[in-house]
């Protein structure tokens, strides 16, 4: 080994008087340190044991530009895949992402106030650097427009809820499986966003969201929480107090109850399920406005928009009411009011119908619906300074009938049309066989009348009366149509001519009128066109090469059977 000598000279250098204080105290400090190096590598050698491989995995970079610089400069670029990371591009809209291993990223850029092309790219990093390929052209947008997103957690309550964004602008838009929602294309402005799904609550039950300059990414959030049968409420007000204190609310609908307002005009109906509901207020000597509001109760209690004003009446009016029952009867039924005055109204789903605006005297009530009759067929109702409810009808279905009949040879009766006049009005095709049925119908007068081109029938049609009883045997025979056409010949021109002309005319003289489209070559021409139980005259000319024509040739008549 060489350590004496290494010694040797470490010691002539700490004896030379031109080494300053400071090289003199680096000098010390290797000659200490360097024993304890050459032992540490001596005793690696001897030991033959060589150090341990340290070095960390390859890591790689992607790096990429956004032009032009004045667009891209400051852009955030957003890294997703194999890894998650962000970064700024510099002021020339270069950006860079190091210490990434082997795998496939998406890279998206944004900026407040651009669009870019493509809106992201996927890279793959394998055993090399990204440095060429990554590229994005940022566009400056005139009208900027943003986003609100947020999430209703937790997922199961989120997932599939209908969010809806109200305020300077209109959408809606469902949460994701993870409950994440996003709107986008927004201007400034304040927005308002309520979640609902049915079977769920949420907290809060909206959101008051402003939008000015940037994108809102976080602090919209809401609480779904399920219920087992939920229930709402819908609760109103009826103003002046003095009008709506003491009023009667009525709620039709989905459900029917009724409820009277307080001190205040406030009211509440609770315990409702979704649907939709009908409200309408009454208090005698007051008129309303609006007389009813039809409300939609979707998941959530109704507290606001639902107001009626109420005007005392100088000349107070009052109601009549009732109930068509069943509803199937009910429902789209016609209630005529006559008497002391004249309307009509069309009775609700439910079958409840209503005349407001009535002064005191004697009307009489009376429903009406096509299929249906009505216990009683009308009920006299005397308002005497109040309003009378409760004047109720049953409704009951009329029986209805048939038509049947064949139309015979099948030939002629299978596709033939069939149409129905009379007290209602139908058609339908005859089937294979030639027959066919009309259903449904109520007792009256109908007419029957058969039709296919290329076949008369016998009737031509059939009055039928339907008294009780379906009605069978309206048969028809068809016979085909025999068309017939006129052949016609006559002599040649003694003058050269280049054809002839043919004309045709229901009376002997004229007028006529061409038939044929071109001129005919030959001395013969055959009419297809003729109709059956006609007469018809014709007469030809001659025509020369420049276009001069003769006088007629004396008439032919042809009679068509």
């Amino acid at each position: 080994m060489r350590i004496n000598r290494k010694w040797s000279s470490l010691g002539g250098l700490a004896n030379q008087k031109s080494i300053n204080s400071l090289t003199r105290q680096g000098v010390l400090l290797a000659a200490t340190l360097l024993p304890a190096l050459f032992l540490w590598g001596c005793s690696g050698l001897v030991s033959g044991q060589p150090a341990a491989n340290t070095t960390p995995p390859q890591t790689y970079s992607i790096s990429g530009l956004i032009t032009p610089a004045a667009g891209g400069s400051g852009a955030t670029i957003k890294l997703s895949g194999t890894a998650s990371a962000s970064t700024t591009a510099d002021g020339s809209g270069a950006f860079t992402f190091s210490g990434l291993s082997n795998g496939t990223y998406t890279l998206t850029p944004s900026r407040t106030g651009y669009t870019f092309s493509p809106t992201s790219q996927n890279v793959t990093v394998s055993g090399v650097n990204i440095t060429s390929g990554v590229s994005f052209t940022a566009t400056l947008t005139t009208n900027p427009t943003y986003s609100i997103s947020g999430v209703i957690t937790p997922a199961a309550g989120g997932s599939g809820a209908t969010v809806t964004l109200s305020g300077a602008a209109s959408a809606s838009t469902t949460g994701d499986s993870s409950g994440a929602f996003t709107f986008s294309g927004l201007s400034n402005g304040t927005y308002t966003l309520t979640p609902s799904r049915t079977g769920y609550t949420f907290s809060p039950t909206s959101q008051n969201v402003t939008v000015n300059g940037a994108n809102i990414t976080s602090g919209v959030s809401f609480t779904a929480t399920a219920t087992t049968n939920p229930t709402y409420s819908i609760s109103g007000l009826i103003t002046p107090a003095a009008g709506g204190s003491g009023a009667t609310v009525t709620l039709s609908g989905a459900a029917s109850a009724s409820t009277t307002a307080d001190s205040s005009g406030a009211f509440t109906f609770s315990g409702l399920s979704n649907g939709t509901y009908t409200l309408t207020p009454s208090r005698a000597g007051y008129t309303f406005s609006p007389t009813s509001q039809n409300v939609i109760v979707n998941g959530a209690n109704v507290t606001s928009g639902v107001s009626f004003t109420a005007t005392v009446t100088t000349n107070p009016t009052y109601s009549i009411s009732g109930t068509i029952s069943p509803a199937a009867g009910g429902s789209g039924a016609t209630v005529t009011l006559s008497g002391a005055a004249s309307a009509s109204t069309t009775a609700n789903s439910s079958g409840n119908y209503t005349f407001t605006g009535l002064t005191n005297g004697a009307y009489t009530v009376t429903p009406s619906f096509t299929g249906y009759t009505y216990a009683p067929a009308s009920q006299a109702v005397t308002v005497n300074g109040a309003s009378v409810t409760g004047v109720n009808f049953t409704a009951t279905a009329n029986p209805t009938y048939s038509i049947s009949g064949t139309i015979s040879p099948a030939a002629g009766g299978d596709l033939a049309t069939v149409t129905l006049s009379g007290t209602a009005s139908a058609t339908t095709t005859a089937n294979g066989t030639g027959n066919y049925t009309f259903t449904g119908m109520a007792n009256g007068a109908y007419t029957v009348t058969p039709s296919f081109t290329g076949y008369t029938y016998a009737p031509a049609s059939q009055a039928v009366t339907v008294n009780g009883a379906s009605v069978t045997g309206v048969n028809f025979t068809a016979t085909p149509v025999q068309s017939h056409s006129v052949a016609l010949s006559w002599v040649a021109s003694t003058s050269t001519v280049s054809g002839y002309n043919v004309y045709r005319g229901t009376a002997n003289g004229g007028p006529y009128t061409l038939v044929n489209t071109s001129l005919v070559a030959g001395l013969s021409f055959t009419d297809s066109t003729v109709q059956n139980g006609l007469t018809y005259y014709y007469v030809a000319t001659a025509v020369d090469a420049s276009g001069n024509e003769s006088a007629d040739s004396s008439p032919a008549q042809a009679i068509i059977p």
